[in-house]
């Protein structure tokens, strides 16, 4: 037992969950943009789009054979594409295996337990894929900025974060990590889209309206929590997410390459051929309420 315990505070676990850039904190909103390239033509998202989805069915179901649990996070400001790309990934997948955990704001009982808590109750079983729409870094990013915890809280988070996601790995689970990297400039004009758009405007939450006025103490917050959680054993990785199209085929094909899978023979299936029918005389249509043909 006392091995064990050294070995749990040895050289190499802590450089495990050293951060990998420990004095780099960006005073810049946001890293600095590339030479922005044109937007990607539509045809050709749907036609890229549809052959990572053929190989996100042939991840799942070696996911599935083998047993895996994968969890991903998906992290990054309002409005930076990170439900799309979720959406876009689950499309074609069955919800029994690849499903979706974004928890609503914890109740009474909720703020009182162990702050990990209530999301080790969302991480998969064998054959499982969870996907983080906003995780246990809350706590780093809209709790911090709008006051929503203590700075006790706060620090014990970024001190015990690196360590908790060092266990999860340690038992087994893949664990990824994405951050979804927006210009101010552009999630103004996609809040300004939801407003004017019915069908988007609940998008907007009384939240996304007060961060507006905090661009910079969110980017302080998100430098600060790089510099501790952005570590050797799990890294972040960082979508550039201006150009939602491409950031959901970049997203995509990346997760992709970080789980090793093959593509597994399919069982064979065939449809029997069906009885005939037999003398069952069904009743009248007419005594039957059907949905008005307004189309």
């Amino acid at each position: 037992m006392q091995d064990d315990i050294r070995r749990l505070f040895s050289e190499e676990f802590q450089d495990e969950i050293a951060p990998r850039n420990p004095l780099k904190q960006s005073s810049k909103p946001e890293a600095e943009k590339m030479e922005e390239p044109s937007k990607l033509k539509k045809k050709f998202y749907e036609q890229e789009l549809a052959k990572l989805q053929v190989e996100l069915v042939k991840l799942q179901e070696w996911i599935k054979v083998k047993g895996l649990k994968v969890v991903v996070i998906f992290e990054g400001r309002d409005a930076a594409g990170k439900g799309g790309t979720i959406k876009r990934i689950t499309e074609c997948l069955n919800p029994r295996i690849c499903r979706v955990a974004a928890l609503p704001a914890p109740t009474e009982k909720e703020r009182t337990q162990w702050y990990f808590q209530r999301y080790v109750a969302h991480l998969p079983s064998a054959g499982e894929m969870v996907l983080f729409d906003r995780s246990w870094y809350n706590r780093a990013g809209v709790e911090r900025v709008m006051g929503f915890c203590t700075e006790e809280e706060y620090w014990e988070f970024l001190r015990s974060c690196p360590y908790f996601e060092r266990m999860l790995i340690r038992s087994g689970i893949i664990l990824i990590k994405y951050w979804f990297s927006v210009s101010e400039e552009e999630q103004e004009r996609r809040f300004r889209q939801r407003l004017a758009d019915p069908t988007r405007r609940w998008k907007l939450s009384p939240m996304d309206l007060a961060s507006r006025d905090k661009w910079d103490e969110y980017s302080r917050a998100k430098d600060e929590m790089f510099a501790y959680t952005d570590t050797k054993i799990s890294p972040w990785w960082v979508v550039d997410a201006d150009d939602k199209r491409r950031a959901r085929l970049n997203c995509i094909a990346h997760l992709l390459s970080l789980i090793p899978y093959e593509e597994l023979p399919p069982a064979i299936m065939e449809l029997p051929p069906r009885k005939p029918s037999g003398h069952y005389v069904r009743p009248p249509l007419n005594e039957q309420t059907f949905v008005p043909q307004r189309y």
